[in-house]
């Protein structure tokens, strides 16, 4: 995102979204299975996600109160784990006692999560106040860790972890359970380093200091500490829905994190597809490399959000050796410390010296403001992505250009032939625009969709009530968007789109002028 009044990379920070994620009432106790808080259900071999469908989920998923910000919370040492590999929870709560549950999100016949593993009950205590880092400005909790669990018999996929104090108070902790490989599949390529730059836990983000200021704010963040709110705000907001609806469909998924993509691309060799998710604004150079290979082989990539790929980062070890802290000095990028002997890797945006490289060059589209509310606006109501949905040319959806939103570039790279798919006009800081939805295709036939606007992934849950708010969306919108992204999800997984679907009709000097 932007800083300040909206302009890419200027000073000052708004406030984000008042989001309220997933906070639907259940009070179901934890069931530990046999061996106690330190193990969990027997090893079962590989197991793809797909055939976690026909498996029983339960509606007690969801969070319930969360209680004051010491009530409960914890922290993983691990962003990510492949099956059966053990990572440590950190937890911190003002109860004598917590549990743990930890839920694998997926369709389940609607119920749309399984109880995969809970603990015993765990002795609580609570934790001091975390340090700051000076230099930095990085807030780190430091907390010892509570238990190991280790995920033998886990499948792959996103995960909620459920810490639940003997007070009743609820909080979440993410974690992927990643891939291994995505050989004819469709990666699901998660956010953790975007969801680590907005957390204020501890009063400092990327954004903010501890008064709300910009100046004040973090230069670099760590995963040693919990997140903010819910525990897991981006993720219920911006990802969830769309791993509920690719279960659904059943097509071979797999999952990983743009972390663990930036330190070893093996996931995506063979991959049909790349799914980013509603929210993926903090890549590093490597990431971005290895996601334009992948595209350059023949794996289609969806872009389901806006302004990703905005923020060029780097990651760094933390105490544990491994890439626990997401380092961008964004406007100070002066002050980094690779400015004058690295600039490839100085933090700042992709599309500003000292080394620009605008994010259009893989997504198709440049993100260009903040704040947007406007009508989502079909421009090719004939192309083969809007098939069965009977829109119009013309036709409008209320509220789903927002709060971020792109645009198809005049003066920018772009990888071309392009296709304008939705065109719709929006005023931002009084000035008039629009949000491009936009299709194309390279030399290998693999296909590349960006949404264009940042509530794509919301609009699948629009009228339901799911989050809390639906910023006016409706159940119209939500079946547009989400026939759209069937339509989208089935077509890349069958391999590089150029070759079974339509090629892009361009027109962006027809809809822009010369």
């Amino acid at each position: 995102m932007a800083d300040g009044t909206g302009a890419p990379g200027g000073p000052g920070r708004r406030r984000f979204l008042g989001l309220c994620a997933g906070a639907g009432l259940g009070a179901a106790a934890c069931t530990a299975w046999p061996g106690g808080p330190h193990s969990a259900a027997p090893h079962t071999g590989r197991h793809r996600p797909e055939a976690e469908q026909d498996a029983p989920g339960t509606a007690d998923w969801r969070l319930g109160a969360t209680g004051p910000q010491d009530a409960v919370a914890g922290y993983t040492d691990r962003v990510s784990v492949t099956p059966g590999e053990e990572f440590a929870l950190h937890v911190s709560t003002t109860a004598p006692s917590f549990r743990v549950a930890a839920f694998r999100v997926g369709w389940y016949g609607g119920r749309q999560a399984r109880l995969i593993w809970a603990s015993d009950r765990i002795p609580g205590r609570a934790r001091p106040a975390p340090r700051l880092l000076p230099k930095t400005r990085t807030v780190h909790a430091d907390w010892p860790a509570t238990l190991t669990v280790h995920t033998g018999g886990w499948p792959e996929g996103a995960y909620l972890l459920r810490l639940e104090s003997e007070s009743g108070y609820r909080r979440y902790v993410p974690l992927v359970v990643r891939s291994a490989e995505g050989a004819g599949r469709t990666v699901l390529l998660h956010a953790p380093a975007t969801w680590q730059a907005y957390n204020q836990w501890g009063g400092s983000s990327l954004y903010a200091g501890p008064l709300g200021d910009y100046a004040s704010r973090s230069l670099a963040v760590t995963f040693d500490r919990p997140y903010d709110g819910s525990g897991a705000e981006k993720f219920l907001v911006y990802e969830r829905a769309l791993v509920v609806l690719a279960e659904r469909l059943g097509i071979p998924l797999a999952y990983t994190t743009g972390i663990d993509v930036h330190r070893d691309p093996s996931v995506l060799r063979g991959a049909h597809a790349v799914v980013c998710l509603g929210h993926d604004e903090y890549w590093t150079p490597e990431q971005r490399d290895h996601v334009t290979a992948a595209r350059d082989a023949g794996t289609n990539v969806a872009f389901l959000g806006a302004n990703t790929c905005f923020r060029r980062v780097r990651l760094e070890p933390g105490a544990a050796a491994d890439a626990r802290t997401v380092v961008c000095y964004k406007s100070a990028f002066r002050a980094d410390p690779c400015y004058g002997s690295r600039p490839a890797q100085v933090t700042t945006d992709f599309r500003l010296p000292p080394a620009p490289d605008p994010e259009s060059s893989l997504t198709g589209v440049l993100y260009e403001g903040f704040p947007a509310d406007a009508p989502y606006v079909v421009h090719a109501a004939d192309h083969w992505l809007y098939d069965g949905t009977g829109v119009r040319p013309g036709e409008g959806f209320p509220h789903l250009v927002g709060v971020e939103y792109d645009r198809v570039p005049e003066d920018s790279p772009t990888p071309g032939p392009l296709e304008i798919i939705a065109h719709s006009p929006l005023v931002c800081h009084g000035r008039a625009s629009h949000s491009d939805s936009a299709y194309y295709t390279v030399a290998s036939g693999a296909g590349v969709f960006a949404t264009g606007t940042m509530r794509w992934v919301e609009g699948l849950v629009a009228g339901t009530g799911e989050l809390g708010h639906d910023h006016g969306m409706d159940g119209r919108t939500r079946a547009f968007v989400t026939r759209t992204t069937e339509n989208l999800l089935r077509a890349f997984a069958e391999g590089p789109a150029a070759r079974r679907r339509p090629p892009p009709r361009p027109d962006t000097t027809a809809v822009y002028g010369a």
